[in-house]
């Protein structure tokens, strides 16, 4: 296998958020997510992966090998038949409903989708849903965002000057305006971690250059997911830490400890801007095995 990774990585990633709603929640209204207890902000790993997979599709246009399994309105079992038929693995019509293969068929178009799949190689993927294409566990996971501070996520009101129907302009009596709701922080940082295993690479076909364009993916993403819903979105920092071996140098746990952020005014009036805070990296804590690299 070509430019395979040889090493173990973690990386911290910021970015923020103004006048927007960076995760809503469909359970609450849509209204941001956060944690009830802290009155945190929360953006789920589900939320970045989803912005990573549309920035390479844009990219890439839906070519091999950075196709994108997990596409909007996608039918999975399609995508499952074709990789049978690209390894002349034949399938009957009951095969639509359930196909199990053998374990030599599995592991073949497995590995075929592992090749023609980005987000495959690089986050895994449950395939065993009707035709059966197997499970792939990916080299880079993300935890949840989390905000550096508390959040107060805002209800605004706003007005629409047209209405739908004429029905509903006769409600109005003459008055075509109607009112909505939109839920928005008015800022606020938020911080996440990543692993990237070595070992699973090699498995999935995740090399260097898959490496390159995930990180390319985190800098650039939200310059290509802008709405009226999101606000104003920016990747901030991108923080990474390379081991000398697969196996690792220094416990995640405390390359992650080793980044600092910290408020330029210690007061009690809330942040509204990244110039709000200091992001500090103590390198003492960090061994000399472990080469630190800044990106933004």
């Amino acid at each position: 296998m070509a430019n395979q990774i040889q090493n173990r990585y973690e990386f911290v990633y910021l970015f923020d958020v103004e006048n927007g709603n960076p995760n809503g929640d469909p359970d609450a209204g849509n209204m941001p997510r956060i944690d009830p207890e802290t009155n945190f902000g929360i953006v789920t790993d589900v939320c970045l992966k989803r912005k990573v997979r549309n920035y390479v599709d844009v990219k890439f246009n839906d070519k091999s090998p950075h196709r994108i399994y997990i596409r909007e309105k996608s039918i999975l079992n399609n995508t499952h038949k074709e990789a049978y038929e690209a390894n002349n693995i034949a399938l009957s019509e009951s095969d639509d409903k359930k196909r199990k293969g053998s374990g030599d068929e599995v592991e073949r178009v497995r590995k075929w989708m592992c090749d023609n799949f980005y987000d495959i190689r690089t986050f895994g993927a449950v395939m065993s849903t009707g035709i059966n294409c197997g499970q792939v566990r990916g080299p880079i996971q993300i935890n949840f965002g989390k905000s550096v501070e508390s959040i107060m996520p805002l209800e605004i009101t706003i007005t629409r000057m047209a209405v739908a129907t004429e029905e509903e302009a006769k409600k109005q009596q003459g008055d075509n305006r109607t009112m909505g709701r939109k839920h928005i922080i008015p800022y606020a940082l938020y911080r996440t971690e990543g692993y990237v295993s070595a070992f699973l690479a090699n498995q999935t076909g995740f090399n260097e250059d898959d490496l390159n364009l995930f990180w390319e993916a985190l800098l650039n993403m939200f310059e290509h997911d802008h709405s009226a819903a999101r606000g104003n979105m920016n990747a901030r920092k991108l923080i990474v830490f390379k081991h000398q071996t697969a196996l690792g140098n220094a416990p995640s746990y405390k390359l992650f400890n080793a980044v600092k952020i910290e408020r330029v005014k210690k007061d009690d009036l809330p942040s509204r801007k990244f110039e709000d805070y200091e992001i500090k990296i103590v390198r003492d804590n960090v061994p000399q095995s472990v080469e630190i690299i800044e990106m933004l």
